[in-house]
């Protein structure tokens, strides 16, 4: 079974919890969720990202310092040029329900209840 289709079992008391708040904290910022979500189709350059969420190179350079921080991103280096992606599917997931989430905020029926699931990520 793939651990992430198991029910979270932490306790309230889990060592995991403080650390947990830090990566709600590292992603409650709209650049980095961009970032993330721009992420989803796999590596791109600073400049692609820069470009995708419109900011500055320098910009989502120090948004991505403290993502990769935060071991949500990683990097590979082609010669004098750096590329991102997501280190796993976990910061994905978070962003996407947060953003359906916000659909629920604003949508009496958010467009993923009624997507086809093949386009529930077009809804967002």
């Amino acid at each position: 079974m793939h651990a992430d289709k198991q029910d979270c079992t932490f306790g309230v008391d889990s060592q995991y919890v403080e650390l947990a708040a830090e990566v709600f904290s590292l992603l409650a910022d709209a650049t980095r969720v961009r970032i993330i979500l721009a992420l989803r189709g796999g590596e791109q350059s600073v400049g692609a990202l820069a470009e995708a969420v419109g900011k500055s190179p320098t910009a989502v350079s120090q948004h991505l310092a403290k993502l990769r921080w935060g071991r949500i991103v990683r990097t590979r280096q082609d010669g004098t040029r750096v590329f991102y992606s997501l280190v796993d599917e976990h910061a994905r997931n978070l962003v996407t329900q947060a953003v359906f989430q916000a659909q629920h905020a604003l949508d009496d029926q958010p467009a993923h209840h009624q997507a086809h699931p093949s386009h529930v990520e077009d809804a967002s």
